[in-house]
């Protein structure tokens, strides 16, 4: 077991004049020093009494901070023995269901926090004008978050005439489809996702919170309404270390068609062209395989 570097120079000293608690204070000073350090599992933090006596608290103060780290899934606590850093949480999505990521999360418990980064018209690109068969289209942009981790960011484009007067405050820590569903009477319908693995550029590194080239999973979507019109167009960037795409597999029925390298490859009849268990793993190896090449690369 590792042990954390001394904190007493590491971390700022306390807002002792505001209205935050002193203990919510320290848990967003040890999960700020935690990330920022990149802590691997294992690592121990300072010692109760340590932490008391580098931020001049009480050890009940202490305690209530470990308590809603250990609670996040960030920390891990054993009687008698320093706090350690928790192993990374897989959190899991399914990748063919028109349901989103608010739902989903919700569905197991997890609470998702929702911050709007912009909502307003914009000029969309040629293939999603295409899409919608017009240019009169909203931009929303959102960055999703766990336990004040961020996961995801997305980028969702809407048909303005059918979403008037949505407002940035009805989609702060809240389900799109939700909003869509109640307000407007628009319930998703069919559609279609692809998954990628790209690298993250500077601004979704900044986003993230991940070092630009960092492997990420793209999830890229159209759907359509309950009448079969155009509803979203939506592209979400994850962390992929946070993150496992689920991919339900029945002979019955085929949900997911992963599309694989085109070409004269690509022609040829492969053995799992049929098989809706072999196309699944299929997707998974090209998943891991390029997320490999990606980490690869210097």
């Amino acid at each position: 077991m590792s042990t954390a570097p001394a904190t007493h120079d590491a971390l700022p000293a306390l807002d002792r004049s505001g209205d935050t608690p002193l203990h919510a204070q320290v848990a967003t000073l040890l999960r700020g020093y935690i990330r920022t350090n990149r802590l691997a599992a294992g690592t121990a933090l300072p010692s109760e009494a340590g932490l008391c006596e580098r931020f001049g608290v009480a050890r009940s103060v202490v305690r209530q901070a470990l308590a809603a780290l250990a609670s996040e899934g960030l920390i891990q606590r054993e009687s008698g023995r320093p706090a350690t850093v928790a192993a990374p949480q897989e959190h899991r999505r399914l990748v063919q269901r028109s349901t989103g990521l608010y739902e989903q999360f919700a569905q197991s418990g997890v609470a998702l926090q929702t911050r709007v980064l912009a909502l307003a018209r914009a000029e969309p690109p040629a293939e999603v004008a295409e899409f919608f068969g017009t240019t009169r289209l909203l931009m929303l942009e959102r960055l999703r978050h766990v336990a004040d981790a961020p996961l995801a960011y997305v980028r969702t484009w809407l048909p303005a005439d059918a979403v008037p007067r949505l407002r940035t405050e009805d989609l702060t820590d809240a389900s799109l489809h939700g909003v869509l569903t109640r307000r407007f009477g628009l319930r998703p319908g069919a559609g279609r996702n692809q998954i990628r693995a790209v690298a993250a550029d500077a601004t979704l590194g900044r986003l993230l919170d991940t070092p630009a080239g960092t492997p990420l999973l793209m999830l890229q979507g159209r759907g359509m309404d309950q009448l079969d019109r155009p509803l979203e167009w939506f592209t979400t960037w994850h962390r992929a270390e946070q993150l496992v795409f689920d991919v339900d597999v029945s002979v019955g029925h085929e949900s997911l068609q992963p599309r694989l390298q085109t070409g004269a490859a690509a022609s040829e009849a492969a053995p799992e062209a049929h098989d809706p268990l072999a196309r699944a793993q299929a997707l998974v190896a090209e998943l891991s395989a390029e997320l490999a090449r990606l980490r690869a690369q210097p």
